[in-house]
């Protein structure tokens, strides 16, 4: 990989970690679509940046869960991997396909399939 598209990888993967703390910020469903859609290496550039929301949600409720606080989802030892985060995000989609508007946040589908798919006791 040539050290531009390294920069560019970096730099979706940071935009995904921001747009996890910071819903103004964060990539739309039309957004993501168009970047897989109309980039040389779109579908690339959107699975870096769903890792990066993963981790960053997943970074925000750890935070909670150590200052006290109920969080978001709970892991538990469970295997979550960044390699999951696109089939978490489809899966969300496909099963509340009528929740979604294409102008919502990639960040709140990933925060309602991570609370599903590892809910806290």
């Amino acid at each position: 990989m040539a050290i531009p598209a390294l920069r560019s990888v970096r730099c979706l993967l940071l935009l995904g970690l921001v747009a996890a703390g910071a819903a103004c910020q964060a990539m739309s469903i039309r957004e993501l679509r168009m970047l897989e859609a109309n980039e040389k290496d779109g579908k690339l550039y959107a699975s870096y940046y769903l890792v990066g929301v993963v981790e960053g949600l997943r970074e925000a409720s750890e935070t909670e869960q150590r200052a006290g606080q109920k969080p978001l989802f709970c892991v538990n030892g469970r295997r979550l991997e960044p390699a999951m985060a696109r089939t978490l995000y489809q899966t969300e989609l496909t099963r509340n396909a009528d929740s979604y508007e294409a102008d919502m946040p990639v960040q709140l589908v990933v925060s309602a399939a991570l609370r599903s798919s590892y809910r806290c006791p």
